[in-house]
């Protein structure tokens, strides 16, 4: 890599621009476009340009590096993949519409692989027999496919996107958990080599399935999921992880069950305004479909029912709202009055675990104009099953030590999973033990956002006037600039042979007609760590070191530049 040709950019297959993209909503989305990185191809597809692609490579190798260092092997599997395995474990239906499906001409069902947990499941069923087969790390480097209803936000919300996707395979729970350690390990050395500010937080596992699970998540306003980080103590997590414990509290004094009469009152806003009480007061129960028979979700009438968690709850079933049709093939639920208390057995209620035994609240009687009050969980009604569902708030208690937590807004870059043996057991995948006996393998699964992770750097480090890459990632280490005519650029290409030589990547702008002012502002929006400027003193020999980063500047001679640089 280091003695590469220099990349003339009179050459150079990219065309920067002056303006943001129309479509762009993004930081990211805009600079990379703009600084000639990517270009679209169609909605969620894109094209990588040559400076891209060296910035792709880039991470690329530090993937590989560290995945080697844990022991890793590489392979390459294919993307377009049958539909039988994932039929095996369920996942051909639960991946619902974000699948790409196809058919060849035969008629048979093919997928294009989102993950690839049944395809390496199925490799080393076919190549390991045995536990001296075991403990084994695979990994890939490959582009993968989902189908977005809405591809936003440039490479960071994709149907087509880099991923590299690792899988271990141990005998035991301890091996999976030394697996899982080593690859924690190995991503929080590839971020750090990365300069990626993150964070390591509790997550759901989703369709993935299995027990533990945590993201790594880059900070950031363009990201799509929401974090809560405790600045007390080291608690992180992704909002739909988190849980609280169920805390029953004495109701012996609270008086009986009492219907109120509440006239025009079928919201929480209307009904604590006509009591004159605070909406924490009461409890909302929002009906919901899961694979068509009603469910009531009861919160506190203060916060707001979190759908992401329900329908991760109920998956891979159907979650959706009820209609109006279907409050009038019921007519025991009476719309804006519904309570817990009577619906019996007709009905699933599942309630926040801040509907704990014990609390009282006011809600429907389910009878049009009325309301109850002193209605008590655990006393007047059950509780099927309690689960986290609301929208996590700023402020919510630590459920470590309770100190009020902070959102922010977040891109996922990681993920890794211990996913047990849901694949094992549905692939049927064995070894021989060391007794003699079949032993039933236990997995991880583990993958970072490659293509992702350009976006997320360009997120977290671009600055008003452009990119601003670390030397690990950047498309060259110096952008040498020929700021005049004929013989500023003649020293640029010498001085870039020169840089070349010692062992730099080097970009250098040789353009003829195009004005200083251009190439400085390109040099910017390009954002390679150095910047050296054949400029005004080009003629005495004297260049101008600039660090795009810090904005610092200096003059050397020739050779003075060289050495700085080369050392």
């Amino acid at each position: 890599m280091a003695n590469a040709p220099v990349q003339r950019m009179s050459q150079l297959m990219a065309k920067t621009l002056r303006d943001d993209p129309a479509d762009a909503e993004v930081l990211s989305h805009k600079l990379l476009v703009r600084a000639g990185y990517v270009r679209r191809t169609a909605a969620g597809i894109w094209s990588w340009l040559p400076l891209g692609l060296k910035v792709l490579s880039n991470i690329e190798r530090i993937v590989r590096e560290e995945m080697d260092a844990i022991g890793g092997q590489e392979v390459l599997l294919p993307a377009l993949l049958p539909r039988e395995p994932y039929e095996a474990t369920g996942r051909w239906e639960e991946y619902g519409a974000e699948l790409f499906r196809l058919q060849d001409r035969k008629g048979g069902d093919y997928l294009l692989g989102p993950t690839h947990e049944e395809i390496f499941t199925l490799l080393v069923k076919d190549q390991a027999s045995s536990y001296k087969d075991l403990p084994v790390i695979l990994y890939q480097i490959q582009s993968k496919y989902r189908d977005e209803a809405r591809p936003r936000a440039g490479i960071l919300r994709g149907r087509e996107f880099l991923m590299k996707d690792s899988y271990s395979f141990d005998l035991d729970d301890d091996g999976l958990a030394h697996s899982y350690a080593l690859h924690r390990a190995a991503y929080q050395r590839i971020f750090e080599r990365l300069g990626l500010d993150y964070r390591i937080c509790a997550a759901t596992a989703g369709a993935m399935g299995g027990s533990k699970s945590e993201e790594f998540l880059a900070p950031a306003e363009a990201g799509e999921d929401t974090f809560a980080d405790c600045p007390n103590c080291d608690f992180a997590a992704n909002t739909e992880a988190i849980s609280y414990e169920l805390r029953p509290v004495d109701a012996s004094g609270v008086p009986a069950l009492e219907e109120i009469p509440t006239p025009d009152t079928p919201t929480i806003e209307t009904l604590a305004a006509h009591l004159g009480v605070p909406a924490s007061a009461t409890l909302k129960n929002l009906l919901v479909k899961v694979d068509g028979e009603i469910v009531a979700v009861g919160v506190p009438g203060d916060r707001e029912v979190d759908m992401d968690k329900v329908e991760v709850h109920f998956a891979p079933a159907a979650v959706e709202l009820v209609t109006e049709t279907d409050f009038a093939g019921r007519p025991d639920l009476v719309r804006g009055y519904v309570g817990p208390q009577g619906l019996g057995e007709k009905v699933k209620y599942i309630a926040d675990p801040r509907i704990a035994p014990g609390t009282g609240w006011i809600t429907g009687a389910n009878k049009a104009g009325t309301h109850a009050r002193n209605v008590v969980s655990g006393r007047d009604f059950e509780v099927d099953e309690f689960v986290d569902v609301v929208v996590v708030q700023d402020g919510d208690p630590c459920p470590k030590c309770g100190t009020g937590l902070k959102l922010d807004r977040a891109i996922e870059i990681g993920h890794i999973f211990q996913l047990g043996r849901k694949y094992a057991d549905a692939l049927k995948l064995d070894v021989l033990g060391q007794h003699g006996k079949p032993v039933r393998v236990t997995m991880g699964s583990y993958g970072i956002g490659v293509s992702r992770a350009v976006a997320a750097l360009a997120e977290q480090t671009a600055d008003e006037k452009g990119l601003v890459w670390s030397r690990e990632v950047a498309p060259a280490d110096v952008h040498v600039v020929a700021a005049g005519k004929a013989p500023q650029i003649e020293l640029a290409l010498e001085v870039s042979e020169k840089l070349r030589a010692g062992g730099l990547r080097v970009l250098v702008d040789d353009r003829a007609g195009v004005s200083p002012g251009v190439k400085f502002t390109d040099a910017e929006l390009i954002g390679v760590p150095q910047i050296l400027i054949a400029g005004r003193r080009s003629g005495e020999g004297v260049l101008e070191l600039k660090d795009r980063k810090t904005g610092e500047r200096e003059e050397l001679t020739v050779d003075e530049a060289i050495a700085r640089l080369t050392s």
